[in-house]
């Protein structure tokens, strides 16, 4: 076997994440064909076809299936040498990827981003808010927030916050349809709800726990979507409190009967935990998350 360059097994790193020659360019911040160059040279070295075009894009051979653990434990422990010798200062470089459900990034942490911006002004943060988990392992982000404790993975995790969630409509929803007095009175009322297929995670079947006998007449993915349904007058839904702050078009219903808690957990990778910029995230997130107080994510 010949030499191969760090760049080279980075370059295959990327590809066997995304599975697409130019998302994992943009990955590593090169053209496709630099990146294809560099995936064809590992090959050279190795003497192994690492990679096999599908019609869903690229996927690992066998052999490539092999390196991958091997690669992996390489990133890893250059990682950990850049923890031990860069000792943490006050000015801090580099990219840092916070994931997080859509509702907490656009609705809590895009706010924040400003003030985390004047604190460190030469880091570069990325905000993935999305309907969907984060693999850390698979570089997908360096911080993840989460609405359950990962069940598998080498990662560290901790609660974050509890949040409560309630029954709102519009008021314009409810002056157009029969009061709701009692729990009874909900059958009786049109429902929004996630897709079934495309709920993320079992965190999100709130209905159930409101009445079995829902029965959604609107599907929607994604809680954002879902909330401008309601305030569009389209039917009842769940939704958390600190999202409805500032819908003054939304009215609670049921208060005092219906009263919904979930979780958000802060979850960061070993290899990255101790990283300077990434605790600095960490940190940032946690004391704005406790700086609103009980009221603000309790409803």
């Amino acid at each position: 076997m010949s030499r191969f360059d760090w760049n080279d097994l980075q370059s295959f790193l990327a590809m066997a994440r995304t599975g697409r020659l130019t998302v994992a360019a943009r990955r590593m911040g090169v053209d496709h064909s630099t990146l294809s160059r560099r995936i064809s040279a590992l090959e050279d070295a190795m003497q192994v076809k690492l990679f096999e075009r599908r019609s869903v894009g690229f996927v690992l051979t066998p052999e490539g299936e092999a390196l991958l653990g091997d690669a992996e434990e390489i990133e890893s422990l250059t990682v950990r040498m850049g923890v031990r010798l860069h000792a943490e200062t006050s000015h801090l470089t580099g990219n840092v990827r916070i994931g997080t459900p859509e509702g907490f990034g656009t609705y809590f942490l895009a706010p924040q981003l400003a003030l985390l911006g004047q604190k460190h002004p030469d880091l570069n943060i990325e905000l993935v808010a999305n309907p969907r988990s984060f693999s850390l392992s698979k570089r997908e982000a360096d911080i993840a927030v989460s609405m359950a404790r990962p069940s598998q993975g080498r990662v560290y995790a901790r609660p974050l916050v509890d949040f409560g969630l309630g029954i709102y409509a519009s008021q314009s929803y409810l002056d157009a349809h029969p009061p709701i007095t009692k729990k009874s009175d909900l059958l009786t009322h049109s429902w929004i709800g996630y897709v079934e297929d495309l709920m993320w995670t079992p965190e999100l079947d709130y209905l159930p726990m409101v009445d079995r006998n829902i029965q959604p007449r609107l599907h929607i993915s994604n809680v954002i979507s879902q909330l401008t349904a309601i305030v569009g007058s389209a039917g009842l839904g769940v939704l958390p409190h600190f999202m409805t702050r500032n819908h003054p078009a939304l009215t609670r219903v049921l208060p005092d009967d219906v009263y919904l808690t979930r979780s958000y957990w802060l979850i960061t990778h070993p290899d990255t935990h101790d990283l300077a910029r990434v605790r600095a995230c960490s940190n940032f997130l946690t004391q704005q998350v406790l700086s609103l107080g009980a009221d603000f994510w309790k409803g």
